[in-house]
């Protein structure tokens, strides 16, 4: 096996590299890039696994300006490059499409500054979500988006895909936390967007936040940090109908509560859950769970507990009960945030969507998602951020059964067209990626598109940064056409 080993050393160490290669290590050095195939492997998609492809090398840059020389170097060449962080995405957004550079950024991955006065963080891209939490819980704060990889995912990657999280109903998703960035052109200009509050002129942080990587790419970010609520408590309530639930969440809202965090999983999902690492105990027969958290100063809080025990009682509710400890209420989280991986342990793939409804649609719209389970034959359990609508169904299938691949990105998509009929969206913090481009025309027509992309085309013309991402393939075409009508 040594021998082995070394026989692979020596013919990596005499295979040719090519100009590019030899450039791009004159800028990192050669501990900080991949060119090799086996190397490259790891790095042929991300959360999003169905679609795959090779990237050209994986270049590990440490600071801003590093960035900005490898953007140069490929910008001069006309060579495509994507930026990357945990690879925890699950659209597709920093999959190769076929012999593009990736710049990874999880190098850079320090927390630079905290301003407690100001209530402000400042990061490199690769920082890990919950690190920053960790970093400032000791004096009182914390940072609020919380996406379920929150222990892994990085939160340049987070700005690029604007994630958010369990806790986003009442405090809003990543671009409501983002106060100035830091951002490498494709043409490699340094640039500073922000970091004056109310800042007059055109929103750019916020066209940038989502941008998944297609305008530039970020190398610095600061962020709002907020002081920790006073107190905290969470309710668990368990439901023989999924009806139910559902109602109870539009109840909650029309009560005027806003709860810090409204989430809900159907039968199918319990199930998983229940197997995985976190288990809590509930019920094999549940139907549906929900999990409600409500903070804010101490003294409002028995009050609003209080209503939502008496709104779920109303809703024919098997069981409801506030946590008993932080350790219970911490149990119930974890169980929650563990939901995708846990479904590996019910099937042996899943594909999870990510569609926006109102909250008055969800006992319709769920029922339409147990119409297509029917029609194509796969399970599909329910996770969602009951509170804002924002649904995760996970599509369970057999990549290893002959089609079962392709009947799950159909339905799928029947699922996302559902969200887009009842006044919904096809993504609500997953972002676009390759995996719902074509889907973006079930809420934009072909002139929307071109228009996103005119823009798009401001930052990026030669589509160089994250190339065929985000918009249909065809968007181009329709931008044309429509130049075409303008002109005459």
């Amino acid at each position: 096996m040594f021998g082995k080993r070394l026989k692979m050393a020596a013919k990596k160490a005499k295979r040719k590299k090519d100009k590019l290669i030899e450039s791009l290590i004159a800028v990192v050095g050669e501990d900080a890039i991949y060119y090799e195939h086996e190397d490259l492997l790891a790095y042929e998609c991300d959360g999003y696994v169905i679609h795959k492809g090779l990237p050209r090398a994986v270049v590990f840059p440490s600071t801003t300006e590093e960035v900005s020389q490898i953007v140069k170097i490929l910008h001069a060449q006309k060579i495509p490059f994507i930026p990357r962080g945990a690879g925890t995405g699950l659209s597709g957004g920093a999959t190769p499409m076929g012999g593009e550079v990736i710049i990874s950024l999880v190098r850079m991955k320090q927390l630079l500054e905290v301003d407690f006065e100001n209530r402000r963080a400042v990061v490199q891209p690769g920082f890990v979500n919950l690190k920053l939490t960790n970093a400032i819980a000791e004096k009182g704060y914390y940072y609020v988006p919380d996406p379920s990889s929150q222990r892994t995912c990085t939160i340049g990657g987070n700005v690029g895909e604007n994630a958010g999280g369990a806790h986003c109903l009442k405090y809003g998703v990543t671009t409501n936390h983002v106060l100035g960035l830091e951002v490498v052109l494709p043409d490699g200009e340094i640039v500073n967007i922000g970091g004056i509050p109310d800042m007059p002129g055109y929103d750019l942080l916020g066209l940038l936040t989502g941008s998944e990587g297609t305008l530039g790419i970020v190398t610095k970010i600061t962020v709002k940090i907020l002081k920790q609520p006073e107190a905290q408590e969470t309710v668990c309530a368990l439901f023989d109908r999924v009806e139910d639930a559902s109602h109870t969440v539009s109840d909650i809202i029309s009560a005027g509560i806003i709860p810090a965090a409204l989430e809900m999983m159907d039968k199918i999902a319990i199930e998983g859950v229940e197997k995985g690492n976190y288990p809590v105990g509930y019920p094999k027969d549940l139907a549906a769970v929900l999990l409600i958290e409500v903070d804010g100063i101490k003294e409002g809080i028995p009050e609003q507990i209080e209503k939502i025990i008496q709104i779920c009682q109303n809703r024919n509710v098997r069981e409801v009960r506030v946590a008993s400890s932080e350790a219970e209420r911490q149990a119930w989280w974890n169980n929650r945030k563990q939901a995708f991986g846990a479904m590996g342990t019910i099937s042996p793939d899943y594909l999870v969507q990510d569609g926006v409804i109102p909250r008055s649609k969800l006992p319709e719209v769920l029922e339409k998602v147990a119409q297509i389970s029917s029609k194509y034959g796969l399970r599909i359990a329910n996770v969602f951020h009951a509170g804002d609508g924002n649904l995760h169904p996970l599509i369970l299938f057999d990549s290893r059964v002959p089609g079962d691949t392709e009947k799950a990105v159909a339905a799928g998509s029947e699922i996302l067209k559902v969200c887009a009929d009842v006044g919904g969206s096809i993504t609500g913090e997953h972002g676009v990626g390759i995996e719902k481009k074509e889907e973006m025309r079930f809420i934009f027509n072909d002139e929307e598109i071109a228009l996103q992309v005119s823009i798009r085309d401001v930052f990026n013309p030669e589509n160089l940064c994250n190339p065929d991402k985000l918009f249909p393939t065809a968007s181009r075409c329709a931008e044309v056409k429509a130049v075409k009508r303008a002109s005459g």
